[in-house]
């Protein structure tokens, strides 16, 4: 490895600590260290849950106290049927005592048992000091406050000890006739439930102690629950994190000591099982983890994590092969910047995938946010791979030192006996004015030694193909017409039926599409390089004309660029390029050898260029411009186009998926690469149609059974949000690196890419579960269509549009008050929406062409590449 890849790999794993420690960072909060007046405690470890039936063993229980033991001076249960009961008589052995509670749900079959349990409880347990019959009963509406005071005088006639029940404060200030009939008040005090921030929650719950102090003078106030929870949405102000409970704690502690206050901390130990019933905050309120281990010191700083140098370690361990490999490989042809870049990439996704498991691992998830985890985990991955091989592009792209594989066209005048060349041009009921200027440009080919063949495809109208045919008789014996009738394959079809009539003595077989116009030093420049034997196809890119005074057609021209000058010429580099059915030149005994064209494949181009790479042959890709064709005249044709491409691509891994696998022998690793990534993209459009509506749906969960359903965590929403703003980013940064076109121009070719996402989504997903859709042509030379027109030709998209706009206010307008992570769900779909709103954008565009975007850069006029004189 070379020393700049030895230092990238130091910089960058020094980097991933000094981030992590950062985010660590230690906090210095006020110390306490006596002993806690009283915790709640609820008696369930983590493989158990009371809304399962599941009872606590008195085995649990004595291992809690026995933790409780010299750090408490007291316990609050909540119940006395779920096995809460058995603490009591326990507790008493460690000299703890015990505060009572009767779980009420205003149903007799519950409240009599729990009543009747309490009282006993009370009766046989000297060490139970207090009684609480009921838990916020009033606040749920489960019971009236009469039924309550009732509940409370049975209680107050059988045992001997305070009696009183626990509610917010608010409920206490409402019902002063509750104060009269218990013997103590039992407040909660729970600042984060109530948005307020953490930096002011313990004055604000002081402020409340005080109010009911001063209402209700001559009673014992007890605060029954305060606390702050460690994990869960944004409450307004109120942030739950580890930093911030362990703030408040500390410091309540500390102000409670000083004011003599009777409490008890909300509480002992986390209880995943309450997310059920209170979503991701209600399990973490715990000063110790649901496996029993304090979650903050007491004394000294605090950090978020206090795992985070271990988390930091497996980090690095997981990220470290795949970094070693990328700088091993790399590091002799990227600068510097790239390495340090690209490895810094790979050493971020690690970091993100450790936090992201390690928060998947929290134990007791509700049935709904475990699928929920499994889905968005699987997400994750797929974004995050799409996020890497578009990293590696822009690396290679901004970084690369040198081309390995960098073909120059050749100047020098073609001999007489040259290479015969055989020219198809297959064309379907195209405008024959079109096809005309095609066979103009071919006539003035700088070239001694080739022929024409036009293959008219099943055209129904002979007064479109019959002055076709005329044309070809003027131009001479070169150029040869065939009408061909019903004929079977498609393009595919034709091209075989062309290849059949090539002359003999042609070596060579060139295709074009019957709209390009081809320059004519187009094969004096490319034929030579088959002088190599293994060399079996020769392409140049797809250009197009006639765009620069077209709004839609400009973006569309931009966003075709971005392949041909930037994914091509990377994927020349491993002799991976796609071929495409125009602009190609194939080696005639090579396309004999590998089967022909294949007729079961609606895109016959990149079918064929994958077998002659799977026969060993290699591609020459001349990022050069010999002819531009038209670009599709309305957004409707440019869907079909690319969900042709799209579909295909399926249609081809289907067909080839054996060679595509790591063990296949007829691929190189670095074809198998790009052709595997290369359509990875649309996978993840084809993902994006399910993103988009499971987050329609999602949200009207959320919005209809809020019990069952809470917003994703930001450890998923976060990463992606930052993976599309890469992304946005990256195309932008390769665009200015390759694609000679202005600011506008580049926001134009995003919108247009963008305005595919459904359509290629919906290609890959037929193509997935379907086989034999019918090539489609892509139509040029059409009228612009009508505004109506433009809304039909993203009906589909609109109405997804729609939907996730409507979600994402509903949301933000129910939830947006008290949740902040309601604002960011909400800004997830509409990044979600981005790509449908662009096919709204585009649609519009069309019908109305004389919309401006920008300056236009000049265009030059010369169609040939530098050097192609």
């Amino acid at each position: 490895m070379r020393k700049s890849a030895i230092a990238a790999l130091l910089l960058v794993i020094l980097g991933n600590i000094g981030v992590w420690a950062l985010w660590n960072r230690p906090v210095a909060e006020r110390s306490w260290g006596g002993a806690i007046s009283g915790v709640g405690y609820t008696p369930f470890h983590p493989d158990k849950s009371p809304s399962k039936g599941d009872k606590a063993s008195a085995e649990d229980i004595e291992k809690d106290m026995k933790a409780l033991e010299g750090s408490v001076k007291g316990v609050r249960i909540y119940s006395t049927t779920d096995g809460s009961e058995q603490t009591a008589p326990i507790a008493r052995k460690y000299g703890i005592p015990i505060t009572a509670g009767a779980w009420i749900a205003g149903k007799p079959e519950i409240d009599e048992p729990e009543i009747n349990g309490l009282i006993k409880l009370a009766r046989d347990n000297n060490n139970v000091r207090r009684v609480l019959v009921g838990n916020e009963a009033i606040l749920r509406a489960d019971v009236t406050v009469p039924q309550a005071i009732e509940y409370i005088k049975r209680v107050k006639k059988k045992v001997n000890v305070p009696v009183s029940t626990a509610e917010p404060w608010h409920v206490w200030l409402e019902h002063p006739e509750l104060a009269d009939a218990v013997d103590f008040l039992a407040v909660h005090l729970l600042p984060y439930w109530e948005g307020v921030p953490a930096d002011q929650s313990v004055d604000y719950a002081m402020f409340r102690y005080n109010e009911l102090k001063t209402k209700f003078p001559n009673k014992h106030i007890l605060i029954s629950e305060i606390g702050w929870p460690a994990d869960g949405p944004w409450r307004r102000g109120a942030e739950a994190s580890q930093v911030n409970q362990a703030k408040f704690i500390r410091t309540f502690l500390n102000v409670a000591a000083q004011n003599k206050l009777d409490y008890f901390i909300m509480e002992a130990f986390d209880q995943p099982w309450k997310r059920e019933i209170e979503g991701t905050a209600g399990t973490s309120w715990g000063l110790w983890d649901a496996w029993r281990k304090p979650k903050f010191p007491m004394i000294g700083e605090v950090t978020e994590l206090r795992n985070w140098p271990l988390l930091c370690g497996i980090s690095i361990a997981v990220g470290f092969l795949p970094l070693v490999f990328f700088l091993w490989r790399r590091g002799g042809d990227l600068k510097f910047g790239g390495q340090v870049f690209y490895g810094a990439m790979i050493q971020g996704v690690s970091s993100v995938l450790v936090f992201t498991f390690t928060a998947a691992s929290v134990a007791g998830l509700a049935t709904t946010t475990e699928i929920a985890w499994g889905i968005l985990v699987f997400c994750q991955l797929v974004l995050l791979a799409v996020m890497l091989i578009d990293g590696l592009e822009l690396t290679e792209v901004v970084w690369q030192d040198r081309f390995k594989r960098k073909f120059q066209p050749c100047s020098a005048a073609p001999l007489p006996n040259a290479p015969k060349v055989s020219i198809h041009v297959p064309c379907y009921n195209e405008p024959p004015h079109m096809v005309m200027e095609t066979l103009d440009a071919l006539a003035r080919l700088d070239y001694p030694n080739y022929e024409v063949l036009l293959l008219d495809n099943n055209t129904k109208d002979p007064a479109v193909w019959r002055p076709v045919e005329e044309y070809c008789r003027k131009l001479g014996p070169k150029f040869r017409f065939f009408h061909l009738d019903n004929w079977p394959g498609f393009k595919a079809g034709a091209l075989n039926f062309g290849l059949a009539q090539t002359a003999p003595d042609a070596q060579h077989i060139a295709v074009i599409d019957s709209d390009y116009q081809v320059h004519p030093d187009w094969l004096k420049a490319t034929i030579p390089h088959f002088d190599r034997p293994e060399v079996g196809f020769v392409q140049s890119p797809q250009d197009y004309r006639d765009w620069s005074h077209d709004l839609f057609q400009r973006m569309i021209n931009w966003e075709y660029a971005g392949f041909f000058h930037i994914g091509m010429i990377q994927r020349n580099e491993r002799n991976a390029i796609i071929q495409h059915g125009t602009m190609t030149i194939i080696r005639k005994s090579a396309l004999e050898e590998v089967g022909r064209w294949g007729e079961w494949c609606i895109t016959e181009d990149a079918d064929l260029g994958l077998r002659l790479f799977e026969h060993k042959y290699e591609a020459v890709y001349m990022p050069e411009s010999y002819g531009k064709g038209l670009v599709p005249d309305s957004f409707s044709a440019y869907k079909t186009q690319r969900f042709r491409w799209a579909y295909g691509a399926v249609q081809i891994l289907k067909h080839h998926w054996r060679d595509l696998l790591p063990g296949g022998p007829r691929l190189t690793a670095g074809q198998k690469y790009h052709f595997i990534t290369g359509w990875l993209p649309w996978f993840a459009d084809a993902a994006h149609m399910i993103f988009g509506i499971a987050g329609i749906i999602w949200s009207l969960g959320l919005l209809a059974f809020p019990k069952y359903f809470e917003f994703p965590p930001s450890v998923f929403m976060i990463p992606t949000l930052s993976v599309f703003a890469f992304k946005v980013g990256a195309s932008l940064w390769l665009y200015e690196a390759r694609v000679k076109c202005g600011f506008w121009d580049k926001v134009g070719a995003a919108i247009a890419g963008m305005a595919l996402t459904h359509t290629v989504g919906r290609a890959m997903w037929l193509g997935m579960f379907t086989s034999g859709r019918p090539f489609v042509r892509t139509p040029k030379c059409e009228n612009q269509p009508a505004l109506m027109q433009a809304f039909l030709m993203a009906r589909e998209e609109i109405a997804l549009l729609l939907g996730l706009w409507g979600a994402a206010l509903a949301i933000v307008l129910v939830f947006g008050h008290e949740n902040r992570d309601a604002f960011m769900w909400s800004g997830l779909l509409v990044v979600q929406s981005l790509p449908y709103l662009s096919a709204f954008i585009t649609a519009l565009i069309n019908a109305f062409p004389n919309i401006g975007l920008g300056k236009q850069r000049p265009q030059p006029t010369e169609t040939a590449g530098a050097g192609a004189d």
